[in-house]
């Protein structure tokens, strides 16, 4: 019998090494692309911010106007990292949970090739002058098709291996991971179609882009994030999910609500009424589902506080589960009716895309990259300081950000809707809080230039030869990340 289980042990260990070795080009190649992207955008969001406060910034150069960098600073933000980094993780995680080894790795790596190259192609249209100039689909229409195509040549594989697993119990990572997948083609697609084939009315065209920015965080961008975090969660502490029922909850709850949201950005405009109120109500309740998943990941770790002070990818897991309830509470703040009328049209909308891709979805996404990347390379990190350095500084200047563009959107409204102040006053005041923007986009730079280069010091296979992950204290022999037992994700429905 013991042998038995010795030998059942030895073959999980196998078929993990053959899966991890079948993704590791694509995976490292999705994952130091996309930190590269996040630098770049980085940079240009300093001089986005820079500019709404000092105009004459960098004047020097025509193709780094504010209009122009600040849609290549989301665009690259979107695209070039997050796009990429959820790639990553997707076809990592469903590749560990189907149990199937990925034979596709050569046609993801040059469907990833290709991405990066319209990525390219979409911001350099963008700085000489050739964007859409709708918020989120700033390429010109023709990059859109190409993208599309691209997204099915790196994740196809992935429902591949949903399909061909061996029955059994489908995890809860598994729901966000098929969900995400399925509605991001959806979403695009749509917004292609009514914005740049379809000739309807223009402002319905706006309501449809506003939409599609809303949906794309919600219906995409956050059920990767929460994948992972219940994903790691219960591997790294060894402990099952808290509750399965409340995973089931946070789950449909957010299925029901992201579809309606984005349109509140809209409010007052010449469409149906309760379009935009159907936006702003649901933005209002995706507090609902950020409350369930934070207390069941929360609850998940409780305990095991010595684990999430140790471990590098729980510590920005669990910081990015955090920022998702904070999320939730913000949008509540921010999207009651008197709320909306002094933030509608101010940078508070920014700070809340801010606190939502780089603040929940990227620390997630830290926290995968963290653990997923020992494992694939078969090294530890090369600096415990490089990854302490990398979570404060982020998790500061995420802070920073949200919480001056927030305050100063409010300082713009109040101003706006107070017809006796001049408008001058009210632009300085906001500026103010433009400059600690500023500053915070310099901590995260300095922040992700560390990530960066640690990526591609791991990629170079300068790290540690282990197989196991680095601890922030002190190494280990023993894998700081949990057992490897024979189901990657801990959870049942009976737990």
């Amino acid at each position: 019998m013991a042998e038995t289980t010795s030998t059942a042990e030895s073959n999980d260990v196998e078929l993990r090494a053959s899966i991890d070795r079948s993704l590791r080009h694509p995976v490292m190649f999705f994952f130091t692309s996309g930190a590269v992207w996040l630098a770049i955008a980085i940079v240009l969001g300093l001089v986005a911010s820079a500019k709404k406060h000092s105009p004459d910034f960098l004047s020097c150069f025509s193709f780094l106007d504010a209009g122009k960098v600040d849609g290549a600073h989301m665009s690259a933000l979107i695209y070039g990292w997050g796009a990429q980094a959820a790639f990553g993780m997707i076809i990592w995680l469903m590749a560990r949970l189907s149990r199937k080894v990925c034979t596709s790795a050569g046609t993801i790596l040059w469907a990833g090739h290709a991405w990066n190259a319209i990525i390219a192609l979409g911001i350099i249209s963008i700085l000489s002058g050739n964007g859409s100039g709708i918020a989120y689909m700033e390429f010109p229409s023709f990059i859109w098709p190409l993208l599309i195509l691209c997204y099915l040549g790196i994740t196809v594989w992935s429902l591949i291996q949903f399909q061909v697993r061996d029955a059994g119990h489908v995890y809860v990572s598994q729901w966000y991971l098929l969900a995400g997948l399925l509605w991001f083609p959806w979403i695009a697609v749509t917004a292609f179609l009514f914005v740049f084939v379809f000739d309807g009315n223009p402002v319905m065209t706006a309501a449809i882009a506003s939409w599609f920015k809303g949906s794309l965080f919600l219906l995409f961008f956050l059920p990767t994030a929460l994948a992972s975090a219940y994903y790691l969660a219960p591997k790294v502490t060894g402990r099952p999910v808290y509750s399965y029922n409340l995973a089931l909850f946070g789950f449909w709850a957010l299925a029901f609500l992201g579809p309606w949201a984005g349109m509140q950005k809209l409010v007052g405009a010449p469409i149906p009424q309760f379009l935009p109120y159907a936006g702003a109500a649901a933005m209002v309740l995706i507090l609902i589902p950020a409350i369930a998943v934070g207390i069941n990941i929360l609850k998940t770790i409780m305990g095991h506080g010595n684990i999430v002070a140790e471990s590098p990818s729980l510590r920005f897991t669990i910081g990015g589960i955090v920022l998702f309830v904070a999320y939730g509470f913000l949008s509540f703040l921010l999207h009651t009716v008197p709320a909306m009328k002094m933030t509608q049209f101010s940078l508070s909308g920014y700070g809340l895309d801010i606190l939502g891709l780089y603040g929940v979805f990227s620390l997630c996404a830290f926290g995968a990259i963290y653990f997923i990347v020992p494992r694939i390379m078969g090294r530890e990190w090369l600096s415990r300081r490089f990854i302490s350095w990398h979570f404060f500084l982020s998790l500061y200047g995420v802070a920073a950000i949200v919480v001056c563009a927030v305050v100063g959107g409010v300082t713009q409204g109040q101003g706006s809707e107070d017809v006796s102040q001049p408008f001058a006053t009210m632009a300085e005041r906001a500026s103010q809080y433009g400059w600690g923007v500023t500053l915070a986009f310099a901590f995260l730079l300095f922040a992700n230039l560390f990530f960066c280069l640690h990526l591609l010091l791991m990629w170079a296979r300068l790290g540690r030869r282990s197989s196991h992950p680095t601890l922030l204290k002190a190494h280990h022999a023993e894998s700081p990340d949990g057992p490897e037992g024979e189901i990657d994700n801990v959870g049942s429905p009976s737990a």
